[in-house]
């Protein structure tokens, strides 16, 4: 009983292989590259069309055409709306707008902050006497004193300045604040 369902199963399983390669389409055996061209191929029943007399055709440079392409590519071109007068004005007016800018955004070392004067004020006198150049403003809001040192637009530059002045002060912190651009000015 076995053996007759197993032979009707593999019969059956045959037959319907046979069924699906007879309706398959046939496989080109030959290893030629495929064809990129997606066009239908008419039926080799009907003739061929000839379609030559309906295509455009085009001429040859002319040799005059070229010659005055290469004189045009070696001359500069010439503008011919000029806006050099309006641009020299706006820059003027922005050179104006930007010498009245006194203040910006940068960074202050804040070399002392406490409740004596004494010592905030030798600490001022130890960084102006090796440091001259160097700006600094005292602040005082009861009961505290603040000894601020410098106006630095970036802050690289002001990091720099601090490990200058960290020996001076040994609390010296950097501090966002709004600087004075332009000192010869006051």
């Amino acid at each position: 009983m076995k053996h007759l369902l197993l032979n009707v199963s593999l019969i059956s399983a045959l037959l319907a292989l046979a069924s699906c390669a007879a309706t398959a389409p046939t496989v080109a055996t030959t290893t030629a590259p495929a064809s990129t061209d997606t066009t239908r191929k008419a039926p080799s029943s009907l003739p061929v069309e000839d379609l030559s007399k309906y295509r455009p055709t085009f001429g040859g440079a002319k040799p005059e055409a070229s010659a005055t392409a290469a004189a045009t590519k070696s001359r500069p071109v010439l503008p011919t709306n000029q806006v050099n007068a309006q641009i020299d004005q706006r820059l003027r007016d922005q050179a104006y707008t930007n010498q009245n800018v006194k203040y910006a955004q940068g960074y202050r070392i804040l070399a002392y902050v406490g409740l004596e004067r004494d010592q905030a004020m030798s600490i001022r006198r130890a960084i102006i006497g090796q440091y001259p150049e160097e700006t600094d403003y005292v602040t005082f809001k009861q009961p505290v004193y603040r000894l601020w040192v410098g106006d630095y637009l970036t802050r690289l530059e002001a990091e720099q300045a601090l490990q200058r002045i960290r020996p001076l002060a040994p609390k010296a912190d950097l501090q966002p604040a709004q600087i004075v651009l332009n000192k010869t000015a006051y």
